[in-house]
């Protein structure tokens, strides 16, 4: 059974996606974003704020399934400008403190513009 999670204290998605699924007691949250959740607008500048904003919307998610940051065991993060890498990091640690399996890689450009956007897998007791 495929169970969609859906909730109002993370951005609401903006294409023909969910934002998170679970699937054989795992979760598969689509990629978080620094966007307001009530007003679907840009949160703050500077990616130690977008990195909050979007670690934020992911623990909404995780907790919408049941979960919590502990469980995760993979996440993919995309970053605008790899010189952004040390700072995401140190809001990143503060969030994932049993240091699941990541990726992390610079693209050219995120949607709106954004900074960073994470996107994680976790297990759903």
């Amino acid at each position: 059974m495929i169970k969609t999670i859906a909730t109002p204290n993370a951005p609401a998605a903006i294409g023909p996606y969910t934002q998170a699924k679970v699937v054989n007691g795992f979760l598969f949250a689509s990629g978080q974003v620094a966007l307001d959740p009530q007003t679907g607008e840009i949160v703050g500048s500077t990616i130690e704020e977008q990195a909050e904003r979007c670690m934020k919307s992911v623990g909404a998610i995780l907790e919408a399934a049941g979960t919590d940051f502990t469980k995760v065991v993979k996440t993919t993060c995309f970053l605008a400008d790899m010189a952004d890498f040390a700072a995401f990091n140190a809001v990143y640690a503060k969030y994932f403190t049993e240091k699941p399996a990541r990726s992390c890689v610079a693209v050219k450009e995120l949607p709106k513009k954004l900074l960073c956007e994470v996107e994680v897998i976790a297990v759903v007791d």
